[in-house]
């Protein structure tokens, strides 16, 4: 497949889960009647709760999350390769994970990742996280074959993370997907500069997902979910609110900058000056 069309949903999640999976259902469906074979969904998908304490106490396991029979029923149904961004799935009692998987056109698990960089910040103004008291963090790059596409795994504050998206690139990936629930704070000052820089470093197209407006306990998110070219450029963009942005992904992009400017191929070993 040399062109892939690919949609970017954009949601305001609450503290429901039944709630906010009515409506990636929603989303979903509307992006694939637009026409859409490749569906991403943000960071947070299920839930988004303060403090994290509450999302511990309302996460389900795996095996019991709604979402993941509703997502691998919807992406067999509407024939598509469908990514949610992230489900928080409990690990123990006290442990979670932020949990992103891909469904196959056939209803199959294609693959999972867990958020490597938890984002344990205190942020100029006094906004604070820190995901590390709840969330166990994943220790695996992820690949996944999205039918002769290979699809980069990430989520949130991977994105500064610079050397995973080199790797990944490095590894087959065409496509970085970086679904995400960023402050407003740090999504005015540097979203949109730290996605087209991932695209810009690895030739690779960038889909980012993100959330969007005011949730439980008055935590706001950036939205401005993005799609982006191998050269930087920006296909589609959101505004603040929820909805949706597509675009035609010509794969062969990839192959045509990466072959212009090789730096993938250019690593070299040094030293640190003492």
């Amino acid at each position: 497949m040399s062109v892939i069309k690919a949609a970017a949903l954009q949601m305001t999640s609450s503290a429901d889960i039944k709630e906010n999976l009515q409506m990636l259902e929603g989303l979903v469906r509307e992006a694939a009647s637009a026409g859409a074979q490749f569906v991403a969904t943000p960071e947070n998908s299920d839930q988004i709760r303060l403090p994290l304490s509450k999302k511990l106490e309302s996460a389900p396991r795996e095996e019991d999350h709604p979402g993941i029979p509703l997502a691998a029923a919807l992406a067999k149904e509407l024939g598509i390769w469908l990514l949610i961004g992230s489900f928080s799935v409990k690990l123990s009692e006290d442990k979670l994970a932020n949990r992103s998987f891909l469904f196959s056109p056939q209803g199959e698990t294609a693959a999972r990742y867990d958020k490597i960089h938890l984002f344990d910040v205190q942020l100029p103004g006094g906004e604070t996280h820190k995901e590390s008291d709840v969330i166990t963090p994943g220790n695996r790059a992820v690949v996944a074959d999205m039918g002769g596409i290979g699809l980069g795994m990430s989520i949130c504050y991977d994105l500064r993370f610079p050397y995973l998206y080199r790797d990944l690139a490095k590894n087959g990936a065409d496509i970085l997907a970086v679904p995400a629930a960023f402050t407003v704070q740090t999504g005015r000052a540097h979203w949109k500069s730290l996605l087209r820089a991932r695209a810009i470093e690895t030739g690779s197209f960038v889909i980012a997902p993100g959330q969007t407006g005011e949730h439980e306990n008055g935590r706001k998110t950036w939205g401005h979910s993005l799609i982006i070219n191998p050269w930087g450029e920006i296909l589609a963009e959101m505004d603040e609110k929820p909805g949706m942005i597509m675009a035609d992904l010509n794969l062969s992009a990839v192959k045509r900058v990466r072959s212009s400017i090789p730096a993938l191929q250019h690593d070299r070993e040094y030293e640190m000056k003492e």
